[in-house]
Order: structure tokens, then C-alpha cells, then sequence
């Protein structure tokens, strides 16, 4: 396989200045074998042994500290006219004009906005936002940190990140490129205009076809038009329900990230003040889980004549997804069909599909030109900002706002794409996970936001990052001899300090990112005698924590305390807890873009320089396979008592005994009226 692009333009750029071919040498490049990876081991055993290099004494060190702190500064015009407008939508194009000088990237990541000559400016308002990673209270020092750059520098990490950008195809064990970034590319960015552009040859299934990255772009932006249509249609009320009424409920059909990601967004959004105007009055749900409580909690209050459903599969043929699909189906059918509507109009009017396979969605009944279509490359975790997540967002929250959160995230993507590495945020925390987990041998990681509106971004991290990076080979397929992937969980502050913090501060030792908010949402109510306000008291343990994590309690400061001797080995703190500070202005739209970005270029970061496919999923596969040949079973044996065969005896076992127990299961789910 020979993959290669050439540059077009006259750029002098540290990187970009040459030819760069993705060839077989990148399969037999392993981190393992290279001599930066032996010194990271041995730098690793100086931290598990050297007590001088405790949290406690490295936090001494102020000029150690203060080169361990990365911030990202921008100023940017936002455009706010109309988004509270719930009926009819702004037919503005762009709603934030962002910060990025195509033409200059600053090295102290403050960028200027661009000006649009279609806005005035009575229309924007300046906000200056600031990104600060504060990472002293990882367990390393300078020192280590230009090793993580060594090994970065060795597995080619910066020829790897413009494969990605400029749409070589880097997954590799499905031939197919990585382009999710191009989804939030401004309507005026020009490729061509990019001092970096370049024309690209793609090899992936042994054809010579060249690919031009605007062609690319182009469809991308017109489904995205397709889908401001679209909403602005419903938003406005000229697309009304087969009775006639406008459409007030949504209800998304997906499984993984078609849910799980626009859920994500959404729960963030309902509390942002712009977000909720242009929402009111309306209901956004997601059915993602087989479990009839799921479904009913989605349709029990909802009336099927003022509901819009939005089947978000892929190929349109996944069983965990389609089960639901037919189900709602039904619904609609049944409550709404009669005499004057048969179900094929009540399909084609209530339901609309996001997949790559228009042709079974036609098939289903859904109308061709209510077909958003996704590009096959896309991959599920990374595709928030196709349709997948834009259009039922902007069916709710307006096109608008969903340009903010579009535009945060380019933001964070030009930032990954052209900020140095030792400045580059997703960088910087990707160099972090590989050390906590493959030398300091940590196998867990916590995300801990201190903002409960993000209390489901965990939950996307643990999708992005398990799914992309659990993996147990390399590129050319041999088994890893390092470790990778950790398994990744949260939950917000201060709900977690109650929960799992016993574990972090006395128990196994986990690396937690302490994400906070200099502003709050929502505005503190006073209260009589407080001495600080609620968001200032929550803050107070986003700032406190860390600290707690990593000095630690020892005995003999028990002993000065006075603690009661019984008592003071159970109150000791090991301490040496590692943990880094994300700080930002204000949690919406642009900034949530800009967070989920910073997480997803922090995984696929990752993958580069392990060495793996961050791309595919096959781990997902056996156990469906498997589930095949049980779904026959409980089949056969519902209709017709066929005994239970062919499993071995244990799940034979289990079986055996939950169709003895559920025999009155199918004549419950006939008689069910709700359905």
C-alpha cells in the first residue's frame, strides 16, 4: 500500500514542507523498541523509588511548576440574534465568527478573530476565552517530559497528525481515511486558501484515484446545509405532523456514540441560558437501550401526533438499534394510523434517518430526501459532529447554537493541528496518560468535572477513549508488549467526592483530570450568612482535591495534630496522587466543543504513538455474533418449547432457567397496548 500527498504551496512550515508518505515502516515502528522508551522505564523506576521525588517535595519547586502549566487564550465574536427564537429560526449561516488567522498561528495560542463582512458588528459580542492545564501535580518533572517528546518525535507523531488532517488513511485495518474534523469546518473556510492545503493521493483498495479534500468537504457541507433546511422547516412549523400539528418532541433511535455523544451535549445545553430559550417548549430524547423500560420512558408522556423520530444507524441494519426502530414504528402505527393514514405516510412523515445505507432506509419507508447520509468513513465515537449529532441538537436548540458548538471545536482542532507540540493541549495531555499507563503502570483514569451539567462527559470519554485504544495488537497485527488503553470512569463534583474519592486518596493510586469553570451557568442565589457563593464553595474543592492527592497526610503530622494513636495509621494519606487542572472561562456551546475535542485529539494521539488502530472496533463483533445464535433459541423456544441446545453447560444452564421463569414474557408483550 503506497499512500502519499503532495504539497502544492510555498509554505515554510517546520513540518509541512515536504512529501509524506504512509508506508509499511509505519506498521513495524514499536514504541518498545526504540531506546526512548527503555529511558521513560528507568525514569519510571527513579519515581516508584525516590522518595525526593514525592508530590509533596516536587510542589516545592516553583519554577518546576510554572513550566508545567499550558494555556490556550483566544478572543472571539459570538453571535447571539434570534437563538432564543423558538419558532423561526435566523437564516444566518454562522453563528460564532471564530478566532483562527489561517494565515498566523501564535505561539502563546491567543488567536485573532476573523472578520465576516456579511455580520455587523452590532450583531457580535467579544468574549475573550481562556484554556489553562495545570499538570505539576503529575508524578514527573521537566525532565521527563522532554523524553515523552523524544518518543513522540521517534514514532513520527507530527507526520501522523497531518495524515490525519489531510485524510491519508490512517485506518488501516478498514482502508478507509479519518476526516470527523472536516464536520466542523466554518462554511467559509476555504482548503484551498489553507497555506497548508494539499492535494492527496489515496491507495486504500488498490485503485489510483486521487481524492481532493474540497471534493470531500463539498458533500460534507451539504448535508450539512441539508440539515439547517431541514430544521428550520420544523422549527418553523411549515413541516407539520400527518394531523397537522407542529413537531414539539424528537426522539433519537441510536446505539453507542448516535446517543450517547448528542445526550452528552444536550444534557450541557438544556442549562445553557441561549440553549434553553430556543428550546422551550420542546422534548429531545434518546433510545438506546433494548430494555422496554427504555422505550417506555421515552414515549409514555409524549403525544405520537406531535413526534418526530430519528432513526441514527449507520447501515440501517444493526440489530440492537432496529429492534427499537420497529418498536417506535409501531407506535406511531397504532396510535396514529386509521382510515385516512396508512403506515407508510406515517412513516415517511414521522420518521427520518441518519445512515450511510440509503437504500434500506427507502426500503423501511423513510423518504429518500428525509436520508441524511453519512460517509462510510466516519467512525461512530468520532461522528458527534455529523449528523449524528447535528441534526437533532439543531431540531432542538436551533442550527445557531449548534454553529457555536461546531465552531469550538475547529477552535480546538486548529489548535491540535498547528500549535507546537510542548504548547499543544491534547497533546500534552495524551504524552500524560501514556506515561501514568504504560511506564507508571496505572491501569485506571478518572474524569472528574466539576460542572453538573457534564455529568454524562465521563461517560463520552470512556467511549472514545476504551473503544479507540483497547486494544491488544499493534499496525501489522502483533501483540502489544505494553500496556495502552486504561479503563476510564467519573463523575462530577462534587457528587464523586462522596462516592469513589475514598478509593482515590487512600486506595489504588488513579490519575484524575479536575475539569472547572471560572464563571458558573447558571447564577448563585444569595443566601443569608454564606460567606461565598455556591459556585465559589464547589471551586473551593476543584482547587483543594488535587492538593489533597498529592501531599498526603503522614503520620507524623497526625502526631502533631494530636489524632488519637488507634486511630492515625487509618487517617494516613499516601498522597503522591497524580492529577492535572483543566480551567476555563465558561461552560456552552463553544466551549463544549472545544472540551470534546480536547479529548478526542488526546485518544488519537494516543493510538499514534502506541502504535495501534484508535479507528476500529472489532472487539464489539463476538460477543453480537454470539448473541445470533441465542436470539434463535429464546425464538425457537417461545413458539414451539424446543429445548435448549447447542451452548455449553453453563449457559445452558442460566437459559434453561430464564425461560422457565419468562414463559407468560411473550403473552405480556402481546397483550401490551403501549407498544
Amino acid at each position: 500500500m503506497s499512500l502519499k500527498y503532495t504539497n502544492n504551496s510555498n509554505s515554510s512550515s517546520n513540518n509541512n514542507n515536504r512529501n509524506i508518505t504512509n508506508s509499511n515502516s509505519h506498521h513495524s515502528l514499536k514504541c518498545t523498541d526504540l531506546a526512548q522508551f527503555d529511558a521513560l522505564l528507568r525514569a519510571a523506576d527513579s519515581f516508584r523509588t525516590d522518595d525526593k521525588l514525592h508530590l509533596r517535595n516536587l510542589l516545592q519547586d516553583s519554577a518546576r511548576c510554572a513550566s508545567l502549566i499550558a494555556s490556550k487564550h483566544g478572543v472571539y465574536h459570538i453571535r447571539h440574534d434570534s437563538i432564543e427564537n423558538n419558532v423561526i429560526e435566523n437564516d444566518t449561516d454562522t453563528l460564532a465568527e471564530q478566532d483562527i488567522d489561517s494565515q498566523s498561528h501564535h505561539h502563546d495560542n491567543t488567536y485573532l478573530p476573523r472578520h465576516s463582512n456579511h455580520h455587523s458588528a452590532a450583531a457580535h459580542s467579544a468574549t475573550s476565552r481562556t484554556i489553562l492545564l495545570d499538570y505539576s501535580r503529575q508524578c514527573l518533572t521537566g525532565e521527563t517530559m522532554e523524553l515523552l517528546f523524544d518518543l513522540a518525535d521517534a514514532m513520527r507523531l507530527t507526520d501522523r497528525r497531518e495524515a490525519l488532517k489531510w485524510g491519508l488513511c490512517i485506518n488501516e485495518t478498514e482502508n478507509r481515511p479519518v476526516l470527523h474534523h472536516l464536520f466542523r469546518l466554518p462554511h467559509d473556510y476555504s482548503m484551498e486558501n489553507d497555506h497548508h492545503y494539499y492535494h492527496f493521493h489515496q491507495d486504500c483498495s488498490s485503485k489510483n484515484d486521487d481524492v481532493d479534500l474540497a471534493q470531500v468537504t463539498q458533500s460534507v457541507r451539504a448535508v450539512r446545509q441539508q440539515v439547517k433546511q431541514f430544521c428550520r422547516s420544523v422549527r418553523s412549523g411549515v413541516y407539520k405532523s400527518i394531523t397537522n400539528k407542529p413537531f414539539c418532541n424528537i426522539i433519537v433511535i441510536g446505539i453507542g456514540n448516535h446517543t450517547l455523544g448528542p445526550d452528552m451535549v444536550s444534557s450541557v445545553l438544556e442549562h445553557d441560558e441561549h440553549a434553553s430559550r430556543a428550546s422551550f417548549g420542546r422534548r429531545l430524547r434518546f433510545l438506546s437501550n433494548l430494555d422496554p423500560t427504555d422505550l417506555h420512558a421515552c414515549t409514555h408522556d409524549l403525544n405520537p401526533a406531535e413526534t418526530l423520530v430519528i432513526v441514527s444507524c449507520k447501515h440501517f441494519v444493526e440489530a440492537e438499534c432496529m429492534v427499537n426502530v420497529r418498536a417506535m414504528r409501531s407506535w406511531l402505527v397504532r396510535h396514529l394510523g386509521g382510515n385516512e393514514h396508512d403506515e407508510k405516510q406515517i412513516v415517511a412523515r414521522h420518521m427520518v434517518a441518519i445512515s450511510s445505507n440509503v437504500t434500506r432506509c427507502v426500503q423501511f419507508g423513510i423518504a429518500k430526501h428525509h436520508v441524511f447520509q453519512l460517509p462510510e468513513w466516519i467512525v461512530g465515537r468520532f461522528s458527534l459532529c455529523s449528523a449524528v449529532g447535528l441534526l437533532p441538537l439543531s431540531l432542538h436548540y436551533s442550527s445557531n447554537i449548534m454553529e457555536q458548538f461546531l465552531d469550538g471545536c475547529h477552535d480546538m482542532d486548529e489548535h491540535y493541528f498547528h500549535a507546537p507540540l510542548r504548547d499543544n493541549l491534547p497533546i500534552l495531555l495524551a504524552l500524560l496518560g501514556i506515561w501514568n499507563s504504560t511506564f507508571l503502570g496505572h491501569s485506571c483514569s478518572a474524569i472528574l468535572p466539576y460542572s453538573d451539567s457534564l455529568r454524562q462527559f465521563p461517560a463520552h470519554v470512556q467511549q472514545v477513549d476504551m473503544e479507540s485504544n483497547g486494544k491488544r495488537v499493534a499496525l501489522d497485527g502483533t501483540p502489544l508488549l505494553h500496556r495502552s488503553a486504561v479503563v476510564t470512569f467519573g463523575d462530577v463534583g462534587s457528587n464523586c467526592q462522596n462516592t469513589f474519592f475514598q478509593l482515590l486518596h487512600q486506595g489504588r493510586v488513579v490519575p484524575s483530570d479536575f475539569i472547572g469553570f471560572m464563571q458558573s451557568q447558571q447564577q448563585s442565589l444569595d443566601a443569608v450568612n454564606e460567606p461565598v457563593s455556591n459556585h465559589d464553595e464547589l471551586m473551593s474543592y476543584f482547587f483543594s482535591q488535587p492538593d489533597a492527592l498529592a501531599y498526603g497526610k503522614t503520620l507524623v503530622d497526625l502526631v502533631q495534630e494530636g489524632a488519637p494513636e488507634p486511630l492515625r495509621e487509618h487517617m494516613v494519606f499516601p498522597g503522591n496522587r497524580p492529577s492535572s487542572c483543566v480551567l476555563m472561562t465558561k461552560l456552552d456551546a463553544f466551549a463544549l466543543g472545544q472540551l470534546v475535542t480536547l479529548y478526542e485529539h488526546r485518544t488519537v494521539t494516543q493510538g499514534f504513538i502506541w502504535g495501534i488502530n484508535s479507528f476500529d472496533q472489532f472487539g464489539l463483533d463476538l460477543g453480537r455474533t454470539l448473541a445470533k445464535s441465542v436470539r434463535a433459541q429464546l425464538g425457537a423456544s417461545r413458539r414451539t418449547g424446543a429445548s435448549v441446545q447447542g451452548f455449553n453447560y453453563s449457559t445452558s444452564f442460566l437459559l434453561e432457567h430464564y425461560l422457565a421463569n419468562g414463559k407468560t414474557e411473550q403473552q405480556h408483550s402481546n397483550n401490551d397496548q403501549t407498544y
